[in-house]
């Protein structure tokens, strides 16, 4: 089968033939579709997620039918089509997942980091984490649900219930975000890269109230901020746009640190939380979700071999909502 593999940190990706892997008990076999890329695929290609399985088939907004089932496995027939998430498997007994918080699970493992993913034609995939996908979406628009929708979501809902909600770097996951804030009457405001008028008329278009630099203050205080950006700086910036008793949400898997800032600006309830990864239920709480509102995801779409032309648009600030890979 065709892959595009990772061989070392900070080299591109490689196409390398090699055979369609066996579902093994509790698995399925799938034939992949499409495969949404990350910003999360680009800090392991970039080195800054520093533990990976090398090689590596990165990915893990995989979309693709089953075509084979391993033993046990009743969930999912022959040819129905399914989703894969950044949560490949946990261990099922620790106190995290014996709490709901299967997200924190010390023996977690991780679609296309610790175990191999989605740039390739064939992947086997943990049946038991697995999605069934929503019927009104297509192969390519629904990929981008998989990560920037779930983890997304999982930011979003721990905004609580804000009535106005800064979103810091709008791209993919900002993009499907902002769509169920306006379905739910919240008022958003966006902040990009300082100059990119592009993606602010973009933030606009979808229903932001506001859209501005990062770099500047909006024209009112928020209730909470998400940021999106893997950009520690933003961090001080988000809390003095904030009210009293508001929170900033830091979404990625990997930020640069954040610099010091005055007591003050932390001062009267605020606080910052981190987000980590996602639970089965959060998948089926926003994918039921994504449906209703629905969703729209604006996509650019980009052939497997076009693996690296896409990790570098989406390094460079040029994706407008999110990258696809259609692998047919």
């Amino acid at each position: 089968m065709r892959t595009m593999l990772l061989e070392k940190a900070n080299t591109p990706l490689k196409p390398v033939e090699i055979p369609v892997p066996e579902p093994k008990p509790g698995q399925v076999l799938l034939k992949i579709t499409a495969c949404g890329i990350c910003r999360t695929d680009l800090h392991i290609v970039d080195g800054e997620l520093t533990e990976p399985k090398l090689p590596l088939i990165p990915g893990h907004q995989i979309v693709g039918r089953v075509v084979a089932l391993g033993e046990g496995v009743n969930r999912f027939a022959i040819g129905q089509r399914v989703g894969v998430p950044w949560l490949g498997s946990t261990c099922h007994h620790c106190r995290y997942c014996r709490s709901d918080r299967e997200n924190l699970c010390d023996r977690a493992v991780f679609t296309g980091y610790s175990i191999d993913g989605g740039y390739a034609e064939y992947t086997v995939a943990d049946a038991d984490f697995c999605f069934p996908l929503p019927e009104n979406y297509s192969d390519l628009q629904v990929a981008p649900l998989l990560c920037a929708g779930l983890i997304g979501y999982r930011s979003y809902r721990m905004a609580g219930d804000a009535e106005s909600i800064g979103f810091y770097g709008f791209g993919a996951a900002a993009h499907i975000l902002l769509q169920i804030a306006r379905y739910q009457g919240r008022r958003v405001y966006a902040f990009t890269r300082p100059g990119d008028r592009a993606g602010q008329d973009f933030a606009r278009e979808l229903g932001a109230v506001w859209a501005g630099d990062s770099d500047t203050l909006p024209p009112e205080k928020l209730d909470s901020a998400i940021i999106f950006a893997p950009i520690g700086l933003l961090v001080p910036q988000a809390l003095q746009a904030l009210d009293k008793g508001g929170s900033v949400v830091c979404a990625g898997i990997h930020m640069s640190d954040i610099p010091a800032f005055p007591y003050r600006w932390l001062w009267e309830e605020r606080s910052i939380r981190s987000v980590a990864n996602l639970t089965r239920a959060d998948g089926e709480e926003f994918l039921d979700l994504a449906s209703r509102v629905p969703i729209h995801t604006e996509i650019e779409v980009f052939p497997l071999e076009r693996a690296n032309e896409a990790l570098n648009a989406l390094r460079s600030g040029t994706i407008q909502g999110a990258a696809v890979l259609s692998i047919d």
